[in-house]
C-alpha cells in the first residue's frame, strides 16, 4: 500500500511529524513500512509556463519555436519536440539551471541554431512513471488545466512536492489497504483525531428505484448490492489533484468517473465500479453464478469462458461484469457516457478469489475482496463517489438507492482479564492504560473489575479472539517498552565464539565452491606422518596403537586426503574435490603435551567443469586451487594480507607450486602434487593445498562494508610489458596499483608470451587496467595523466618497458 503524506494530513493531524518519524513510528507498531520514497528529491526551477506563440523550427521538421511566459520580466524562447505542443497551452517548463531526475541539468542551448532557453517538459521527464501517466499525454508534453497560474510550482501542482509511505501489509492487516485505514492506525499511534470526508448530496426529485431493479440470486456470494443512478454527467479529466494522488498511489487516470471509483477504493477500501446505463440494455441488474461455457468480454477486451463457480453482474440475461474483478466491454464508461449507474457491493471474498486466479486478473480491486472489505462502510463509499461524480462531472443523482441487502455483520465482542494481559506480555499494565490503548483505536470497551469487554469495528475484522487484543495492547504500549529479562540459571546462554563462527564460514563457502568435506584419522604411520607438514617436528607416537598404519600423529591433512582421492580414483570416481578442517599434532619434547593446530587441507583433481551438451571441458589445474583460495580469503576479508610467492615444496610439483603468506608470515602452500608421487598413488593430475587454519581465523578484521555498484563508466586500458623472465606478476599488480591510485580498481593478467621473438632472458606479460570514479565520468586526459604515473612506476621499479 502507497500511502501519500500530503493526503493522509485529510484525515490525521500530522503537524510535528516528518514523513521518516511516522514510518519508523509506524514499523515500530507493528507494521513494516519498507520504504519513504521523497518523489521530488533532486529536482528544482519547474515552473508553469504559458504557449503565447507557436512556430515550426525554421530549419527541422519535427521541432517547434515556442514564446514562453514563465511569470519572468520577459517571456523566453523554448524548443520543443514535443507533438502535442500548441499556443496558449499551460504547461510544465524546466527553466535554465534547473535539475531534473538522473542530475539532468538544464542549459541554455542553440538546436539547428535557434536559441532554447529551457525545457518544456513531459511527466515522463518529471519522474513519473508511463504506465502511470494519461493516454493522452503518454507521448507529449503534459497541459495543466487552464485556470494553473504562471511562474508556480509546477511540481507542487503535480503532488511531486510529497512523501510516499510503502507499507509492507500482512493478510490480516487488510484494513490499512485504504487511506482510511491507515489513518485510523496513525490516529491511535499519535493520540490524535480522524477527519472523516464529508458527503453533502442533493439529490433530485426522481428515484434510483425507477430506473433500475436490483435481484440477487446468489446471495451468500453477495449479501449487499447497492445501485446509485447519476443522470446529466459530463465526461472529461478529473481533478489535477486526484489525478496526482492516483499517480502517486500506483494507479494510471482515465476520466472523471472512472478516477473517482478508483479514488474512493483507495480512501475507503471499498472497490466500486461505474456502469455506462445507456449500455446495459435493461432496467434490470441481476447478480448470480455464471453457466459453465458462458462467454463474456472483459474491459480489456479478452473474451472469457465462464463456469458456475464465477460470479457475474447482468443486466437480467447477459453479464456485464464479473463479480468484484472487472467490468465489461459492453457497458464501461465512455466519452459519450450520461448516465451512470455506480454500484457498491460486499462480494464473498472466496468466490472473487476463485475467478481472479482462474482468469488471471488480480486488480485492486479483487485484492480488497479477497483480504476482506469493511461492510459498513458500502454504503458511504458509494454515497461519497455519487457526491463526487456530482461535483466534478456535473452529475445529477437521482434520490436513494436501489439494493439487496440481506448482510448481517455484528461486531466482534471479546473479553479479556488485566491479569492475562500482563501475564502474557511480562508488563504491569494499568487498566487506565488498556482503557486508554483502545480508546485510541476507537474500540468500545467496557470493564467491570479486572475484566475488559471490547466491541470491535468491523472495520477490523482481524481481531477475533483475546490474543488479537493482547497484540493490540502490546503494540500500541510499545514493543521497545515490554521488559525482558534473561533465564535464571547458573549456565551462561551458549553461542558461537568469532572464531567458530568464521569455521562456518569457511566450512560454507568451500561446500558452496563444490568441496566435499572429507573426515580422516588424525592417527597415521610413520611414513605419512611427516609428508607435506608445514612445521617439520618430531613425530608423535601411541604407547599402544592398534596397527602400524595407525601408530603416530599427524602432522599433515594432505596424506589422509590423498588417501581419500586414491580410494575414489579406483573406484572410477575420478573427478573429485574434497577438504577436511582438523587439528595436526606438534610436538613439544618427551612427556609433554603436544600442541594441536587446526589445519584446512583440500584436494582437487579430475574435470573441474563439464557441461556434456556444449562439449566444454575445464581440468583441474593451478589456478582453479589458487583462485579457491582468493575467493576464501575474500569472504574472510584478508585479501589485501595474503600473497602467493613461488616456492618448492617436498612432494610438490617444483614448477607449479607456490608458497601462502599472510602478513609476509608463511601459513601454508598450494600447488600440483609431484609427478613421481602421483605415479606412486596411480592419481592423475591432482592439486592440494594446506594451511593453517588457527593463523587465518585468528586475524581480526573490520566489519564487512558493501560499496554501490558504480553509476559511471569505467575505462580500460591494456598494456604489454616487456621484463626480466624472473620479474612476477604479483610484483608488477602491485606496482600497478600503487601508482594508479585511487583512479585504477583493477589490474588483471591477460597474456604471457615467451618465445622465439621475444628478446633472450625476457617475457611479456599483458594486463588489463580499469579506471573508474564513482562520482563521475571519468575524461581521456584525466585517465592519461594516471595511466602514464603507472608506466613511469613500472619502468622505474621493475625495468618494465612497453612492448613495441
Amino acid at each position: 500500500m502507497f500511502v501519500s503524506y500530503k493526503w493522509l494530513q485529510d484525515y490525521v493531524d500530522l503537524s510535528g511529524v516528518t514523513p521518516a518519524e511516522l514510518a519508523e513510528k509506524i514499523t515500530k507498531s507493528g507494521i513494516e513500512v519498507e520504504g519513504v520514497e521523497i518523489l521530488n528529491e533532486g529536482l528544482k526551477g519547474v515552473v508553469v509556463g504559458h504557449v503565447l506563440e507557436r512556430e515550426q523550427h525554421p530549419n527541422a521538421d519535427k521541432l517547434n519555436k515556442c514564446l514562453v511566459d514563465i511569470g519572468a520580466e520577459a517571456p523566453v524562447q523554448i524548443i520543443c519536440g514535443a507533438p502535442n505542443v500548441d499556443k496558449g497551452q499551460k504547461v510544465a517548463v524546466a527553466t535554465v539551471g534547473a535539475k531534473l531526475p538522473g542530475n539532468f541539468k538544464i542549459k541554455k542551448a542553440k538546436l539547428r541554431g535557434e536559441e532554447s532557453n529551457g525545457m518544456i517538459c513531459s511527466l515522463q521527464e518529471l519522474g513519473i512513471e508511463s504506465k502511470l501517466i494519461q493516454k493522452e499525454y503518454s507521448e507529449g508534453i503534459f497541459v495543466f488545466p487552464s485556470d494553473a497560474e504562471v511562474g508556480t510550482d509546477a511540481l507542487a501542482l503535480l503532488g511531486r512536492d510529497d512523501q510516499i509511505l510503502e507499507l509492507g501489509l500482512t493478510p490480516n492487516r487488510a484494513d490499512c489497504l485504504s487511506m482510511l485505514g491507515v489513518a485510523y492506525e496513525v490516529a491511535a499511534i499519535l493520540g490524535r483525531e480522524v477527519k472523516l470526508p464529508k458527503t453533502n448530496l442533493e439529490p433530485s426529485g426522481e428515484k434510483a428505484s425507477d430506473y433500475v431493479q436490483v435481484i440477487v440470486e446468489a446471495k451468500e456470494d453477495n449479501p449487499l448490492y447497492a445501485a446509485k443512478v447519476i443522470k446529466n454527467v459530463k465526461i472529461g479529466n478529473s481533478p489535477l489533484w486526484m489525478q496526482t494522488r492516483l499517480m502517486s498511489a500506483g494507479i494510471r487516470p482515465h476520466n472523471n468517473v472512472v478516477d473517482i471509483t478508483n479514488y474512493i477504493l483507495l480512501e475507503y477500501g471499498q472497490p466500486l465500479h461505474a456502469f455506462d446505463y445507456d449500455r446495459l440494455g435493461s432496467k434490470q441488474i441481476l447478480v448470480r453464478r455464471a453457466a459453465d461455457g458462458e462467454k463474456f468480454v472483459t474491459l480489456d477486451d479478452v473474451e472469457r469462458t465462464l463456469t458456475s463457480d464465477h460470479l457475474v453482474i447482468t443486466n437480467g440475461t447477459e453479464p456485464v461484469a464479473l463479480a468484484g474483478v472487472m467490468g465489461g466491454a459492453n457497458s464501461e464508461v465512455t466519452s459519450d457516457t450520461t448516465t451512470v449507474l455506480l454500484e457498491a457491493a460486499y462480494f464473498n471474498g472466496a468466490t472473487v478469489r476463485k475467478a481472479s486466479k482462474d482468469h488471471g486478473l488480480r486488480s485492486e480491486a479483487s485484492a480488497r475482496y479477497e483480504k476482506g472489505i469493511d461492510p459498513n462502510r458500502v454504503r458511504p463509499a458509494g454515497e461519497h463517489a455519487a457526491y463526487l461524480i456530482a461535483k466534478y462531472a456535473g452529475g445529477e443523482v437521482l434520490e436513494g438507492t436501489a439494493e439487496v441487502d440481506v448482510l448481517t455483520v455484528e461486531p466482534a465482542v471479546v473479553s479479556i482479564t488485566l491479569e492475562k494481559i500482563n501475564r502474557v506480555l511480562g508488563t504491569g499494565i494499568q487498566m487506565n492504560q488498556v482503557k486508554d490503548i483502545f480508546a485510541r483505536l476507537q474500540f468500545e470497551a467496557v470493564t467491570e473489575g479486572d475484566t475488559i469487554t471490547v466491541t470491535v469495528p468491523t472495520r477490523r475484522g482481524d481481531i477475533k479472539i483475546e490474543e488479537d487484543l493482547i497484540e493490540e495492547v502490546a503494540r500500541l504500549y510499545g514493543y521497545d517498552n515490554i521488559p525482558f529479562t534473561l533465564p535464571i540459571g547458573s549456565a551462561a546462554p551458549g553461542k558461537l565464539s568469532d572464531y567458530q563462527k568464521k569455521r562456518r564460514v569457511v566450512r560454507q563457502y568451500l561446500e558452496g565452491a563444490g568441496l566435499y568435506q572429507a573426515v580422516t584419522y588424525s592417527l597415521t604411520s610413520e611414513q605419512k606422518a611427516g609428508q607435506f607438514a608445514l612445521e617439520k617436528r618430531d613425530t608423535i607416537h601411541l604407547a599402544m596403537p592398534m596397527s602400524e598404519d595407525r601408530s603416530v600423529l599427524r602432522l599433515s591433512i594432505l596424506p589422509q586426503l590423498l588417501e581419500v582421492v586414491k580410494y575414489n580414483s579406483a573406484r572410477q570416481n575420478d573427478s573429485l574435490a574434497v577438504y577436511e578442517t582438523g587439528n595436526v599434532f606438534l610436538a613439544n619434547g618427551s612427556d609433554v603435551q603436544p600442541d594441536e593446530s587446526e589445519h584446512l587441507a583440500a584436494a582437487i583433481t579430475g574435470l573441474w567443469q563439464y557441461h556434456s551438451w556444449q562439449g566444454e571441458k575445464k581440468q583441474v589445474d593451478f589456478y582453479v586451487a589458487k583462485g579457491i583460495l582468493e575467493g576464501l580469503f575474500a569472504k574472510l576479508g584478508l585479501t589485501d594480507r595474503v600473497a602467493y610467492v613461488q616456492a618448492q615444496a617436498e612432494g610438490m610439483h617444483p614448477g607449479r607450486t607456490a608458497e601462502i603468506q599472510l602478513n609476509g608470515e608463511k601459513i601454508g602452500f598450494v600447488g600440483q602434487v609431484h609427478p613421481n608421487v602421483q605415479k606412486d598413488l596411480d592419481l592423475k593430475d591432482t592439486y592440494v593445498f594446506e594451511l593453517s587454519l588457527k593463523a587465518v581465523l585468528e586475524q581480526e578484521t573490520e566489519a564487512l562494508q558493501y560499496q554501490a555498484i558504480p553509476r559511471f563508466p569505467s575505462i580500460t586500458r591494456d598494456i604489454a610489458l616487456v621484463v626480466d623472465k624472473e620479474t612476477v606478476s604479483g610484483t608488477l599488480k602491485g606496482i600497478i596499483l600503487e601508482a594508479g591510485a585511487p583512479l585504477l580498481k583493477e589490474a588483471e593478467v591477460f597474456d604471457l608470451y615467451q618465445g622465439d621473438k621475444m628478446e633472450a632472458g625476457k617475457k611479456s606479460i599483458a594486463f588489463s587496467l580499469k579506471y573508474v570514479d564513482p562520482e563521475r565520468t571519468l575524461t581521456d586526459e584525466e585517465v592519461t595523466k594516471v595511466h602514464d604515473r603507472v608506466l613511469t612506476a613500472l619502468a622505474e621499479k621493475a625495468g618494465a618497458v612497453l612492448r613495441g
